[in-house]
């Protein structure tokens, strides 16, 4: 309760600096924030058009020509959100140790900044794929509403992994650099770019246990199946997703005044 009502009495200082952040990424460039439109049509147009059309990529079991674009854009555009709440949350605290040091404020402000700043890109990223499906006659329909809630489930373990590193990497340095590489496998643990179908049964049991696997199969049922998600298996993340929250709000608590001192 103290939290949200530190939140709330910060909020004009909260929006503000989102406000700035998406500014300043788009300082002293010529076409300023077209690029947030330029940038995520250029790789939608990659994926479909170059991979679908010219590569002639077909992902088995679906007969659309634009099926395996479609599911690399769910996967690679909601993998990228997730990364990016991530691995700005390792490094949160460090990034504005100075800002930390010379104003007064809750610290919990950061990450929440850090997380509206990306999910705004992120949603304007995600209308322009939206629109794709409507343009190109993909849309899923009713389904599609059922996305916002795997959403949900994504923000909230990315939220809970990325304060948890973040407390973590004032007191260990190493903790980024390490887990930017388990990223990459990460990246590649997860079917995103490949069916999971075309995996050794043997191989399918241990990516399933992945809680990505989970989150974009999800992803992948509404936007290439046209199908709702497997709400049984997206429950147990949701609850692996809460506890690792819960986990690193206790842990920033605990420790946030001697992560002033690191700092």
């Amino acid at each position: 309760m103290a939290i949200a009502q530190a939140i709330w009495s910060y909020r004009g200082f909260i929006f503000g600096s989102v406000q700035r952040e998406f500014q300043a990424r788009y300082r002293n460039t010529l076409l300023g924030a077209v690029w947030t439109i330029i940038n995520p049509l250029a790789m939608i147009f990659i994926y479909t058009v170059i991979f679908s059309q010219i590569m002639k990529a077909r992902l088995p079991g679906v007969d659309s020509e634009l099926a395996y674009g479609i599911y690399l854009c769910s996967g690679i555009l909601t993998w990228s959100f997730f990364t990016e709440i991530v691995t700005r949350g390792q490094t949160v605290f460090l990034d504005n140790a100075s800002l930390l040091k010379k104003l007064s404020f809750p610290r919990v402000c950061l990450p929440i900044v850090l997380v509206m700043s990306s999910s705004l890109n992120f949603l304007i990223v995600f209308s322009l794929f939206t629109l794709f499906l409507v343009v190109s006659g993909n849309f899923p329909g009713w389904v599609f509403f059922s996305s916002i809630i795997v959403l949900f489930v994504q923000l909230t373990f990315a939220i809970g992994l990325g304060i948890t590193l973040g407390v973590l990497n004032v007191f260990f340095r190493d903790i980024a650099q390490f887990f930017g590489i388990v990223l990459q496998f990460w990246f590649w643990f997860t079917p995103i770019v490949y069916p999971i179908s075309i995996l050794p049964s043997s191989i399918q049991r241990v990516v399933e246990m992945n809680p990505m696997t989970v989150i974009m199969s999800g992803y992948q049922n509404i936007f290439v199946l046209h199908q709702i998600p497997d709400w049984w298996s997206l429950g147990k993340v949701f609850v692996i997703a809460i506890l690792l929250c819960g986990w690193g709000i206790l842990l920033f608590r605990r420790r946030a005044d001697e992560m002033m001192d690191e700092l």
